[in-house]
C-alpha cells in the first residue's frame, strides 16, 4: 500500500473550484486528491520533457558530441545512411 502524506497548500479559489469540478466529472478522477496527483504528474513530465529537449538541443551544437555520434554511426553502418 502506498504511503500518503497530508499536506496543506494555499490555492486560489479558482484552482479549488476547478479541482472540485474535475473530481465531479465521470471518469476523470476518483477524488480531488487524484485530480491534484494527475495534474502534478502531468506537469512534472512536461517540465522533464522540456529539460531533455534543451539537453538534446545543446548536444546538437556540441562538436565533440557530433563527432562521437558520427563515429558510432560509422561503426554500426549497415548499408543504410544515417540522417545528416
Amino acid at each position: 500500500m502506498a504511503t500518503k502524506a497530508k499536506r496543506t497548500y494555499n490555492l486560489s479559489p479558482t484552482t479549488v473550484h476547478r479541482v472540485r469540478e474535475l473530481a465531479d466529472l465521470p471518469g476523470v478522477a476518483r477524488s480531488q486528491d487524484e485530480v491534484v496527483e494527475l495534474a502534478v504528474e502531468r506537469f512534472y513530465l512536461e517540465v522533464r520533457a522540456r529539460e531533455e529537449a534543451a539537453i538534446w538541443e545543446a548536444a546538437a551544437d556540441d562538436p565533440s558530441f557530433k563527432a562521437e555520434m558520427n563515429g558510432i554511426a560509422h561503426d554500426f553502418r549497415d548499408g543504410e545512411a544515417w540522417p545528416a
